[in-house]
């Protein structure tokens, strides 16, 4: 079951991705015809009182259609946990697949050292999307963190957290949200 994302909805849900076999999956997921795809970082913007770092993925060298990212960032709000005195980050990741799909990934901090994660998706009838719309995002009930390509973020965020707010002394918020995995694609960065 999915839900409409509305700003002042509050309810968890999960990613939108496939995890198996099913006749639902994408064709590259048994292929082999896998691709890395583009990795880009916008600066960070402020979004319902918490800084969100911001990674985009799309195997599109323009990008993400302007729509699509309007769309995904006005969405944002409803993915974000209540402040509970942790310094007030998140980071997203923003992935536009290469069919209609459109991915929204949110990861917050909480507790101290701890990610919280909400996800949504587009475009994604499967999924249960209304349609195709790569700018109609709906919550997903699934328990899905992201998939392949979203992914590579997540270890960089981990070590800037420990680097900025947990080992120093003092916590620097703005040196974690001035460190960023760098650009490039999603793959090789082991």
């Amino acid at each position: 079951m999915a839900s409409t994302i509305s700003m002042d909805s509050t309810d968890s849900a999960g990613s939108a991705r496939s995890a198996g076999p099913s006749s639902a999956s994408p064709a590259s997921a048994s292929s082999g015809g896998f691709r890395e795809k583009l990795l880009t970082v916008p600066p960070p913007i402020e979004v319902a009182g918490r800084w969100i770092k911001r990674y985009h993925v799309t195997a599109d060298p323009a990008g993400i259609e302007p729509e699509v990212e309007r769309a995904a960032y006005a969405a944002l709000p409803a993915l974000l946990p209540e402040p509970d005195g942790t310094p007030p980050a998140t980071f997203v990741v923003l992935h536009r697949g290469a069919d209609d799909g459109a991915y929204l990934n949110a990861y917050s901090w909480v507790w101290d050292n701890v990610l919280h994660f909400r996800g949504a998706a587009a475009g994604q009838p499967v999924l249960g999307c209304p349609d195709r719309d790569p700018a109609r995002f709906i919550r997903p009930d699934l328990p899905w963190i992201g998939c392949v390509w979203e992914l590579p973020p997540i270890l960089h965020e981990r070590d800037a957290w420990v680097r900025h707010l947990l080992a120093p002394e003092v916590p620097h918020l703005e040196g974690y949200l001035a460190d960023s995995l760098h650009e490039g694609t999603t793959g090789g960065r082991s």
